[in-house]
């Protein structure tokens, strides 16, 4: 696998430390998840944003959603069935899968709905208010003067 060089990044900017690692651990996650199941990226606003997942066949209480460490992870697990299907073909893929999307800083999932097979999670970014660009205003020194002896005897006289 090629690595990225990100060295020229890290001379003009400060706390992406993180980057490289991410970086790889996507790239090496992309990998191995074969495309199953697919799913789709929105932009809904400025800062609201929308992941829907196909996930065809599964019941609610079949898929976990958890985030831990700005990493959201989506998991479906088919529950055993007592029925047993003879199929001629069988195109739906039942199997169990494991998806993870980074998260940005103050990225948080607001809510997650099932509706006609499509696993759709909310999320937004709430930028905590002291963490959001301030104005700093420029004051102007008081200039203080000082008499000097000599003036103070020329003006008694």
């Amino acid at each position: 696998m090629n690595r990225i060089d990100l060295t020229p990044l890290y001379r003009s900017s400060v706390g992406f430390d993180r980057l490289a690692s991410l970086l790889d651990s996507t790239l090496r996650g992309e990998q191995g998840s074969g495309g199953y199941p697919p799913y789709d990226i929105e932009i809904l606003d400025e800062n609201q944003y929308a992941i829907t997942i196909a996930v065809a066949g599964f019941e609610q209480d079949e898929l976990d959603i958890q985030t831990e460490k700005g990493v959201l992870t989506v998991r479906g697990r088919k529950a055993d069935s007592d029925k047993e299907r003879n199929f001629l073909h069988q195109g739906i893929a039942y199997r169990a899968f494991e998806r993870k999307f980074n998260l940005a800083d103050y990225v948080e999932v607001t809510e997650a709905n099932l509706n006609n097979g499509l696993l759709t999670i909310n999320l937004a970014k709430e930028v905590p208010e002291a963490m959001k660009p301030k104005k700093i205003a420029i004051g102007q020194a008081e200039s203080k003067t000082i008499e000097h002896q000599s003036d103070k005897s020329e003006q008694a006289a």
